[in-house]
């Protein structure tokens, strides 16, 4: 069975991650370790906060950005609520949304999910992949979309087609490298067709 206990990122600093994710409030959402691999580019993933309206949203960016985080795309009104997408100074790229338009009060400082958007070559294919690990599909769009229902853990995983992914979230496609990211929850290690790392999820992390 596997299941999405942990995010662990591989970033150049480790103190420098440090700082800025305890000044996002993200210091017991995600692990950091020392990247061993090179990158360039899309890393062919990103981290979706969702909270339950727009304060939570602007008070989520303000700290990204007052901490060093880069704007990809200011927090705005849509069709589908209002959200904003910053990456962090690691090349992390975080969205913060809501379907919520108005606010019922003022920023609550709580995070109701998290999901992490894994970009693939063919979502099919890497959706009868995660299918036969034991992920059940919770929504599916053809070949577009594919999210997974949560397991024990914070985080909820969905499948993008990658270039799709990219150009939700602001930034060109391409990328090399290492995705600098290691997934924890799986039985054994394994690796995806598209190259994302799954490893067990830590003994403290299980309930």
């Amino acid at each position: 069975m596997t299941c999405t206990d942990t995010i662990t990122l591989e970033v150049d600093d480790l103190a420098a991650a440090e700082r800025f994710y305890t000044a996002f409030g993200l210091g017991a959402l995600v692990g950091l370790r020392a990247a061993r691999e090179p990158t360039s580019g899309f890393r062919g993933f990103a981290l979706s906060l969702l909270v339950s309206q727009p304060a939570d949203v602007d008070a989520l960016v303000d700290a990204a950005l007052g901490a060093g985080a880069t704007a990809l795309k200011p927090a705005a009104k849509s069709l589908w609520g209002y959200g904003g997408t910053v990456q962090a100074p690691d090349g992390t790229i975080w969205t913060v949304a809501t379907s919520a338009k108005k606010d019922t009060g003022p920023a609550t400082g709580r995070i109701d999910g998290v999901v992490l958007l894994l970009g693939g070559a063919d979502v099919a294919a890497s959706k009868r992949f995660y299918l036969g690990r034991g992920l059940t599909a919770a929504k599916s769009f053809g070949r577009m979309y594919v999210e997974f229902a949560a397991g024990r853990g914070p985080v909820k995983p969905a499948l993008y087609r990658r270039r799709a992914l990219a150009k939700n979230v602001g930034v060109a496609p391409e990328g090399t490298g290492s995705h600098r990211i290691a997934i924890g929850g799986a039985t054994e290690p394994f690796t995806d067709p598209d190259g994302f790392a799954w490893e067990p999820a830590p003994v403290a992390a299980r309930p």
